[in-house]
């Protein structure tokens, strides 16, 4: 029983839905990161749960890896077919399945993307909130535990998927949870498959949480002299309790990267990016006061504004921002890291880490999520030069030290793939083993996403 068994019997099950064509291995061998391409023996695509189930139980015959695939938008090489096998491509089960507006949830198939699901519910005054930056499967984020700039209110993955459908190693089918709000029965095994990266099945249906689009929305900017002072803005007005929709900050380099880009001119500062959401009069209270906070801490003039097009011109910005930094040195390839920290710790860290970049070989400017404590280094490398590739994994091996020494996280919402298994150790001491335990109890021939997240065995 070989991998090219296994092959000639998904064959049979998908016909012209199985490929082994070179431009699509060579489409699902890459990353958007650093790591080398690895070329998969097949991209397998299913459309139903029975495409996925005979999928899944030729695969345990066969013993034939398999990878889940949403948008291929992951950091850490969470979708490399490290040991060979089977991709399997959701973006063709992509269907809105049922939609319960009294509810508020929704069930979708994994590829879905969270940009066509907004897109769907436009109608309904309902929409989907975590927002990622790139337009993920839905899928994938579930997958991941994405969160991204509107977790400060509505949360990550975490706390918006209310059940999933998902495939085991043996071709079983579970499904976790219910559309309830709240349930006491048993062990919670929708949350232990978020974030799970597909090592233990894979996803073939979600059912989300949904909530009402605000009456009001109003976003700003503003620059201030140092970090240490938009953190602290950003504190007190979380002390405040004025209910952030997104806060962003981007550093000086940045901003920089920004205004070549776009041509939207920044000044080269520390920028917080905010978003209020309500009603009339209660947007335009929060910015107020946001803005007299953040005069406090010596922050420019706060320019906000309640108008569509400017608001989306704002966060486009913002979710360019890798593309923007990416143009600023020509010909780069990017190792991006993420870590997560209290909240009262994030200035040190961010500042401790500019330090090491600006003493290092290599540029890397640094935004994030600030009402989370969690903030992205975009290491731009020459991927022709391998003493750059070399300090750019220094540089984030640093950062995952200071997150933890700092009581936080080595990634916040990238993941851990087979990038950052090196810091499961420190962060989780035995719980790794107990994840590694899990893996093995349902995945015994380790088969779902070999050699990502878990020890290696």
């Amino acid at each position: 029983m070989t991998i090219a068994t296994a092959l000639d019997a998904l064959s049979s099950l998908l016909g012209e839905r199985l490929s082994r064509s070179k431009s699509e291995l060579e489409l699902h061998a890459r990353s958007e990161s650093y790591f080398p391409p690895v070329v998969p023996d097949a991209i397998a695509y299913p459309q139903s749960l029975s495409d996925v189930q005979g999928l899944v139980k030729i695969c345990a015959e066969h013993r034939c890896p398999m990878i889940g695939w949403g948008a291929g938008t992951s950091l850490e090489g969470h979708g490399l077919a490290v040991r060979g096998g089977v991709v399997v491509d959701f973006t063709r089960m992509n269907k809105l399945l049922e939609l319960r507006p009294a509810d508020m949830d929704v069930t979708v198939q994994p590829g879905v993307t969270r940009e066509a699901l907004n897109e769907e519910l436009r109608a309904t005054g309902l929409f989907f909130p975590v927002d990622p930056g790139a337009n993920a499967t839905l899928g994938g984020m579930a997958m991941t535990r994405a969160s991204g700039t509107t977790t400060v209110r509505y949360g990550s993955m975490r706390d918006n998927v209310l059940g999933m459908q998902v495939v085991l190693a043996d071709g079983r089918v579970i499904r976790t949870g219910t559309r309830a709000r709240k349930s006491a029965a048993g062990y919670d095994l929708t949350a232990l498959m978020l974030g799970s990266e597909g090592t233990l099945g894979l996803v073939t249906e979600l059912t989300l949480k949904l909530h009402g689009i605000p009456e009001a929305t109003s976003a700003g900017i503003c620059a201030f002299p140092d970090m240490h002072a938009a953190v602290s803005a950003v504190m007190e007005t979380i002390q405040m309790g004025i209910p952030m929709a997104r806060i962003e900050f981007v550093d000086a380099a940045t901003a920089r990267a920004f205004t070549a880009y776009s041509g939207m001119a920044m000044s080269e500062a520390p920028h917080l990016l905010v978003e209020f959401h309500g009603s009339d009069a209660s947007v335009a209270q929060d910015a107020e006061r946001f803005a007299e906070i953040v005069a406090d801490h010596g922050a420019s003039t706060f320019r906000w504004s309640a108008r569509e097009e400017e608001r989306r011109a704002l966060w486009a910005l913002r979710h360019n921002g890798y593309y923007a930094i990416l143009a600023s040195r020509k010909g780069a390839r990017a190792l991006v890291t993420d870590i997560c920290v209290p909240i009262s710790r994030l200035a040190d860290a961010v500042e401790q880490t500019q330090a090491d970049i600006a003493a290092s070989l290599i540029p890397g400017p640094i935004l994030g999520h600030v009402g989370d404590g969690n903030f992205h280094a975009i290491l731009l490398i020459n991927p022709d030069q391998p003493a750059e590739i070399e300090e750019a994994k220094r540089l984030s091996h640093r950062m995952a030290e200071r997150a933890l020494a700092l009581g936080g996280t080595c990634t916040g919402e990238h993941g851990i793939g087979m990038g950052k298994t090196g810091y499961m150790r420190a962060e989780h001491g035995d719980g790794w083993d107990v994840m590694g335990q899990i893996k093995t109890a349902l995945d015994p021939m380790n088969l779902m996403n070999p050699g990502k997240l878990v020890p290696a065995r």
